[in-house]
């Protein structure tokens, strides 16, 4: 195992807990191959870990472990079966759910999702990419999935050096999986659909929401129809609003196979939309996607999550219920209050707190890493 030298500075972060090590940090690559299971030293050659290294990241190292050890079938076999066995633990009433959230459960640059009897795969970063094929052994092993997909199209693969791409690596995937969640039956297009087939992480959320449905609502960015499908139990009428026409076409498909007709699918631009009508609704749900990529991007964001939460509010009168999300990382609980709180005063209502969410559990924050916490969802009254 090669080693690779950081400083003072690195070696802190990775004693408060964090496992990422920058490049600036990094004093001495040694001969570290890209994609390397590396000895991480510190000033004084003390070992204080093993990590994947990457040879064009600013994320040089990710931190696999606090020990020296191999990171061999043993090592990949311990830490899915933990992540697999945690699943089993939180997740109801759905047959779809994360089953390694990369850093959360400490294999960082690692994501499998799991619909029904198939596995969707992403191998974010290189030392991942090189164990790939060792992750399929042992995913095989522990599961007996009917497939594995790699959806390797995320774009942070970019900074890897590594290539966009979509492959299946066992068994076979077909166009359509269909999967159970919280007594829906609902369709996922592992090649092509969002991330690796669908929202995943609003699993939770979408019941939530639910039980505060009730007369007209008006589901923006409603993708393949979630917070929708899931409020038009208790609502009178459900419009769903997105700008992709094949997420439509699928969400109607799901209406459909679940007998819910009080829904209209409409394809348009959400800003547009939102400020060109003047009907009123009694939940308005802002699901939009993250504005916020980078810290550049924030102030922008900002000014573009206050526009859309100002529009839907003034759709909403007395009693009226606002369920507003966001799932850019940079953009904290905090800033996502204010931000509502400045559009509500803008619009002259009063806002009460109904409840403060993040993702499903099954996307597990580790208290040292706020990366890992990156959806916020928030449902307020309007008083």
């Amino acid at each position: 195992m090669r080693t690779v030298k950081i400083s003072r500075k690195g070696a802190d972060r990775v004693a408060s807990g964090h496992p990422w090590i920058f490049s600036s940090d990094v004093t001495d690559r040694g001969e570290a191959e890209p994609g390397d299971a590396v000895r991480v030293a510190d000033p004084r050659g003390r070992p204080i870990g093993v990590a994947h290294y990457s040879s064009t990241s600013q994320i040089t190292l990710r931190m696999l472990s606090r020990t020296v050890e191999p990171v061999d079938k043993t090592f990949f076999l311990k830490r899915l079966s933990a992540a697999i066995s945690h699943r089993a633990r939180i997740v109801e009433n759905s047959d779809a759910c994360r089953l390694v959230f990369s850093e959360g459960d400490l294999l960082p640059g690692l994501i499998v999702d799991r619909y029904g009897p198939y596995l969707v795969m992403q191998t974010l970063d290189q030392g991942m990419e090189r164990s790939r094929d060792l992750i399929v052994h042992c995913l095989t092993e522990l599961l007996a999935p009917a497939g594995i997909l790699a959806r390797n199209d995320a774009s942070v693969r970019k900074l890897e050096a590594l290539p966009l791409e979509t492959a299946v690596l066992a068994g076979e995937i077909p166009e359509r999986v269909s999967i159970a969640m919280n007594g829906l039956k609902l369709e996922a297009d592992l090649l092509r659909g969002h991330k690796t087939g669908i929202y995943l992480d609003q699993r939770e959320n979408y019941v939530a929401a639910s039980r505060w449905a009730r007369g007209r609502v008006l589901d923006c960015f409603t993708s393949t129809g979630g917070f929708a499908l899931h409020a038009a139990a208790r609502a009178e009428a459900v419009e769903a609003i997105d700008s992709s026409a094949p997420a439509l076409e699928t969400a109607e498909r799901n209406a459909k196979a679940n007998g819910i007709g009080n829904i209209q699918f409409r394809q348009a631009d959400l800003f547009e939309f939102l400020a060109g009508i003047d009907r009123r609704y009694s939940m308005v749900v802002l699901d939009p996607p993250a504005f916020a990529k980078s810290r550049k991007q924030l102030d922008d964001a900002a000014r573009g999550y206050k526009e859309i939460n100002l529009r839907a509010l003034r759709l909403l009168d007395t009693g009226g219920v606002l369920v507003t999300c966001s799932c850019s990382h940079h953009v904290s609980e905090a800033m996502l209050f204010q931000i509502v709180a400045e559009a509500a005063l803008d619009v002259g209502k009063t806002l009460r707190v109904l409840e403060r969410r993040s993702q499903a559990a099954d996307h597990p924050i580790l208290l040292t890493v706020p990366e890992t916490l990156y959806l916020k969802c928030l449902m307020v009254e309007v008083l």
